[in-house]
């Protein structure tokens, strides 16, 4: 698998989207052996649903571990360590993942309760999990969400469940960018599946969900978090620990579209309910048969906007799938709304894209 690309598909169906983005990669190919330990690190960050928008959706986990046992490979652990002040034991059993292990045998290792040895890194001293340094094959499988300190976490910040809870607690007093960063010279991620069938808009904890409805693969982490800062409207500046996780080695940013290949198109509905933020930050939008994707794009750029100052939009935005075909007034997002005075293309398009054309046209 090439390094300098991004897969993506889009669906609603985790375990028959994962199995085929797994095929396409060839992830066979991948693992040195069939005896190969290979590790699977979701994001279990507290005891809550993957519906929340805070964990990983097990049954995408599950159709991970379905794949590896067809293909001969029973050697499988799933390693978590939620964040301090939480039970990654009730995270297991609350998210699903209790299930998973009964099910198919699998290990659940708790790496708030792994023993730990210190690495340096360019001067820098980092405590890491046992476990998760003798994993043959590291399987991060983050989710697609916001984070009210670091704007984002995904590929990059998943990796600070793998270190002890007193190593936790020192990152925040370093600022958690540069630790994060370094965290990632010492662990190294084979491979990343990204949970983006639903993700909290702005906290990592999760209340706020957002159905995005896509499972994005890589092998790169500063590729990957590069490319989902853009998705939730950022500029990757605004994520300081991306950039310095290139400067040191751990991977490149994304710099051309011809990195991502889309494997489908997104025609998924939304189906979870609205939160009361949710519903105030899309007052305006007049949605017709919106593909989640899309919609779930829009939703974390009004957010964005909302803290940039931008208030009330005055004026009507339109959105889905119902507009194909027909013309109006007003603002148009994604490719469906091409018959519109103004209209910005994609499907679906990036929040980062449709924050610069609001901008633009905002009154």
């Amino acid at each position: 698998m090439d390094t300098n690309i991004i897969y993506i598909i889009y669906g609603d169906e985790p375990k028959s989207m994962v199995s085929r983005i797994l095929d396409e990669i060839d992830l066979e190919r991948e693992i040195p052996s069939k005896d190969s330990l290979i590790g699977i690190k979701p994001n279990l960050v507290v005891a809550k649903p993957y519906t929340s928008g805070a964990t990983t959706c097990p049954h995408l986990v599950e159709g991970v571990v379905e794949y590896l046992k067809d293909k001969g490979y029973n050697n499988i652990s799933i390693l978590e360590g939620a964040w301090v002040g939480d039970k990654t034991s009730l995270a297991f059993k609350v998210c699903g993942y209790e299930e998973i292990s009964k099910k198919h045998n699998i290990p659940l290792i708790d790496l708030q309760k792994d023993s730990y040895r210190d690495y340096e890194v360019d001067g820098i001293s980092l405590s890491v999990c046992h476990s998760i340094m003798e994993v043959d094959y590291l399987i991060n499988m983050p989710v697609l969400k916001g984070h009210c300190q670091t704007h984002i976490t995904c590929a990059l910040k998943n990796m600070k469940g793998c270190i002890p809870n007193k190593e936790k607690r020192r990152f925040h007093t370093m600022g958690l960018h540069k630790p994060i960063a370094y965290l990632n010279k010492v662990i190294k991620q084979d491979l990343i599946i990204v949970d983006g069938i639903i993700g909290d808009l702005n906290f990592e904890e999760g209340g706020n969900p957002v159905q995005m409805n896509r499972v994005i693969v890589g092998k790169d982490p500063v590729l990957i978090d590069s490319y989902v800062a853009q998705l939730l409207g950022y500029d990757i500046e605004d994520v300081p620990y991306i950039g310095m996780a290139e400067e040191i080695g751990v991977g490149r940013i994304l710099s051309w579209e011809d990195n991502i290949r889309e494997l489908n198109r997104d025609s998924t509905p939304m189906t979870i309910p609205k939160t009361s933020l949710v519903e105030e930050l899309t007052k305006n939008v007049e949605e017709n048969m919106a593909c989640s994707a899309c919609y779930g794009s829009l939703v974390h750029a009004l957010d964005r906007l909302r803290d940039m100052g931008y208030y009330d939009y005055d004026g009507r935005i339109y959105i889905g799938q119902g507009f194909k075909g027909k013309r109006g007034q007003g603002l148009g997002i994604g490719s469906c709304t091409k018959g519109f005075e103004k209209s910005l293309p994609g499907c679906p398009p990036k929040a980062k894209d449709i924050i610069e054309f609001l901008k633009e046209n905002w009154p």
